[in-house]
């Protein structure tokens, strides 16, 4: 979830910790969390505990009970007031991992609790124990209404996360390292955050645990081994989320306020503002949080954050502050339709179901854009990638790397894959970068010995047998010759198309691009609508971030949008009240 590199943080900073979804260098994995136990398991006090005693009930276990097992659909959180419970860890090969005790005053829970996911963790009773229950929705009550305690308990919760992830428990991941579904799945359970292990069958032959699977058929692979010991063969992300219970439930009969289509950093600013503001809100999402901005290894230029911040870990603060105000995340689901003659309107998902919502803020970004390249897609995966998070980075560790793109993605991506690869080739088709990227991102690259420019440069063939190791390109100054040259790993940020073919139903107006049109350019009217800059032609369905026509691609402009589109949906849910009472 919160989700490159772990950087030591300041203890005074509520807000300081560890980056849960990234994979830690190996000399320095969470190497601050053993000396942040005092925070990762505090002791509440009696008069702390009195305080909180309004959000809970009491309920009592005899040693030897099970309070909750890893699975168990998620009470929140379990405040020991008698008693001691220990904590363990199980993988999927039923192993397990002691983490910790728990004696009077402290309390079991992690950040999956705040909406009660499933446990990841299981919880035995040592003793008789008397234990105050707070339920997930009393929990965020308590959060907001006791802001001083409510920091040292999100705190808690957020590093007892990272702990797990750090761990290795969960889902185990079983395949070749190269695999593209393997790296698919790997990256899907980190970017939201979920504790998992992934086993290399060519680098961990000696694994005891692989005998089961030593005659399993090349088409079963990748493995995936559940907590609860069941196998899933070759699963896509859908059914990886099935097995481990993220997939995320409606009910039929609750009415939205406002749905919001995309969690990236427009979405989840949307849900942090309209949440925090009493409005019903639920954030769809087809992958994880962050969008395109999560695959930013590092944000330099977003006030507030003087020495950098992920795309990942922006958006993980995000998504877990949109938890604590009660809004309701649901990834991955992906929207299908949009039903605007609905009363009141109807969001149709892919698996059929439709949620009702009285207005709608499309925030689904943009789509990677597919170069023009022969055979492109036989190497997708396989060598062709789209986005550079530190499971590429790692399989092109000390090896060479070629980067096509001349934006600020693009140049984050090159930062930070030229601390990985031996040396990392950019090929713009323009002249430089000057029009297309931020200074700073500019003279950061000039830095780097081991980053080489490459302008008037386009690639023009790939090939490989399975895996890609050769590229083809033009350069200008090489003249009007093709150059091969070997490359395993080509990285691909040539800009994005919008998100917009879920919309075609409403009949949304668009521009010539397809990004979505909003404000005077909708209604083609000074006055009518004017307060809705953000309203695309249908009312009550609004655009913000990079799917709206005009936006400016950054992510503060985008966190900007979403603050502001709240004010908006307020105004239109009163006058929608205000015409209904006039009606009688």
């Amino acid at each position: 979830m919160e989700i490159s590199q772990v950087t030591s943080m300041s203890e005074a900073d509520p807000e300081a910790a560890p980056d849960p979804g990234q994979d830690a260098p190996l000399d320095a994995p969470f190497s601050n969390l053993e000396s942040r136990r005092h925070q990762m398991f505090p002791t509440l006090t009696g008069a702390e505990i009195d305080r909180i005693r309004r959000f809970g009930t009491v309920q009592t276990w005899r040693a030897g009970e099970m309070i909750f097992v890893t699975g168990d659909t998620g009470r929140g959180m379990h405040v020991v007031l008698s008693g001691r419970v220990r904590i363990d860890q199980l993988d999927g090969f039923g192993d397990r991992h002691p983490i910790t005790e728990e004696g009077p005053g402290q309390f079991l829970a992690e950040v999956g609790q705040l909406t009660g996911k499933p446990a990841l963790v299981d919880a035995l009773a040592l003793e008789d124990c008397t234990i105050l229950v707070i339920a997930p929705v009393n929990l965020r009550a308590l959060l907001v209404a006791e802001a001083d305690l409510g920091e040292r308990i999100m705190r808690a919760l957020i590093l007892r996360r990272v702990g797990l992830i750090e761990r290795g428990g969960g889902p185990i991941l079983v395949g070749k390292g190269t695999e593209p579904l393997l790296l698919s799945l790997q990256a899907f359970l980190r970017r939201n955050g979920h504790p998992h292990r992934v086993i290399d069958i060519e680098t961990e032959r000696d694994c005891t645990c692989l005998l089961d699977f030593s005659h399993a058929p090349q088409s079963d692979f990748p493995l995936v081994i559940c907590p609860d010991g069941s196998v899933l063969r070759a699963p896509d992300e859908g059914q990886l989320a099935s097995c481990l219970g993220l997939v995320p439930e409606f009910d039929p009969d609750h009415v939205y306020d406002v749905i919001v289509v995309g969690a990236g950093p427009a979405g989840l600013a949307t849900a942090v503002y309209a949440a925090s503001e009493g409005l019903s809100v639920a954030v769809l999402d087809c992958r994880s949080p962050g969008g395109q901005a999560g695959a930013s290894a590092r944000i330099e230029n977003y006030l507030g954050f003087p020495t950098g911040i992920s795309g990942q870990a922006l958006a993980g603060r995000a998504f877990v502050q949109a938890l604590k105000f009660g809004a309701h995340l649901a990834i991955p689901l992906e929207a299908r339709k949009l039903h605007c003659g609905a009363n009141p309107i109807e969001l149709e998902l892919d698996d059929g179901r439709r949620i009702p919502t009285r207005t709608v803020v499309v925030a689904s970004g943009a789509q990677y854009r597919r170069a023009e390249i022969d055979a492109l897609d036989r190497y997708e995966g396989r060598g062709v990638y789209y986005w550079a998070s530190p499971v590429e980075a790692k399989l092109c560790k000390d090896e060479h790397a070629m980067l096509v793109g001349g934006g600020n993605s693009a140049g984050q991506a090159a930062v930070y894959l030229a601390s990985h690869a031996a040396e990392v080739h950019m090929l713009v088709r323009g002249e430089g970068l000057e029009a297309t990227m931020s200074r700073y991102l500019i003279d950061r690259l000039k830095s780097l010995d081991n980053v080489h420019l490459h302008t008037h440069a386009q690639i023009t063939a790939m090939e490989g047998e399975g895996w890609l190791s050769t590229v083809r390109y033009k350069e200008r100054a090489r003249g009007p010759e093709c150059v091969a040259i070997p490359m395993r790993h080509v990285f691909l940020f040539i800009g994005a198309a919008p998100n917009t073919e879920w919309l075609r139903s409403c009949n949304v107006a668009t521009d010539d691009k397809g990004f979505i049109l909003t404000g005077y350019d909708a209604h083609q009217s000074c006055t009518d609508r004017a307060d809705y800059t953000l309203e695309t032609s249908v009312p009550g369905v609004f655009a913000i971030g990079d799917v709206r026509s005009g936006s400016t691609k950054r992510v503060a402009a985008a966190v900007g949008e979403g603050a502001a589109v709240v004010s908006q949906i307020h105004k239109y849910l009163a006058e929608v009240e205000a015409k209904a009472v006039a009606r009688g």
